[in-house]
């Protein structure tokens, strides 16, 4: 079953637009550097532009976008530093979280991460890039929900939030996209037997094609050798 289609009934006005405009930057359909235009965003979204204004300020809270005086908004390009920064912090905290989950995990936790992996990989097979990302979005909060730690859990998804522009091209490659989606089954599979050490490192190892994707087209575009 596909994800439910966020609507202005069914969320805040805010959260619709940041919801929308998050989801055009981690799928690629806005790219680094785009100019985010507040006319623009008003006119497609039938609101004022306090309201875009304010959208764009959160965007800018999490990471993504970056606002400067007399130049406005811009989707975020980061450099390899950022990308190495952000994911050295993720691997911290995902594989401490990792260590914290339940071996095995409650039949109710292991249930709810299957469902979800299904969709997920329906979604993958039948191309539907936004309901990858948000189910994929979905398994990892709901998988390191199980740490027991909250405020933990709530690290991680901010840190994941900083990520969405390497991440966006993990959706967009296929072989890159079939690997995570397998990757999610692996870690199910670990957690149902118990195996702590492969199942903290197979955790953190998931974050790393995305990073090396991102660095791989960032060197292309800029010309930079390899380290």
């Amino acid at each position: 079953m596909a994800l439910a289609k966020p609507t202005p009934s069914s969320l805040s006005e805010l959260e619709f637009i940041s919801r929308r405009l998050e989801e055009d930057i981690a799928l690629g359909r806005i790219l680094p550097r785009e100019r985010l235009i507040e006319e623009e965003l008003a006119d497609r979204f039938k609101v004022n532009r306090h309201v875009i204004r304010q959208v764009l300020s959160d965007l800018e809270g999490i990471g993504i976008i970056v606002r400067q005086r007399n130049k406005g908004a811009t989707v975020r390009d980061l450099t390899p530093v950022d990308v190495e920064n952000i994911y050295s912090v993720r691997e911290l905290l995902e594989g401490k979280a990792a260590e914290m989950i339940k071996l095995p995990p409650d039949p109710a936790v292991l249930a709810e991460l299957k469902d979800i992996h299904r969709r997920h990989s329906a979604a993958a097979a039948s191309g539907n890039f936004t309901d990858v990302f948000r189910l994929n979005l979905l398994f990892h909060k709901t998988f390191f929900a199980a740490c027991g730690n909250p405020q933990l859990a709530e690290a991680i998804q901010n840190f994941a939030l900083k990520a969405h522009i390497a991440r966006s091209l993990t959706i967009s490659d296929p072989a890159l996209l079939k690997r995570a989606v397998g990757e999610h089954g692996q870690m199910i599979q670990l957690m149902e037997a118990g195996d702590r050490k492969r199942f903290v490192k197979m955790v953190v190892d998931h974050i790393i094609p995305s990073k090396d994707a991102y660095m791989e087209n960032y060197r292309r575009r800029f010309g930079m050798a390899k380290p």
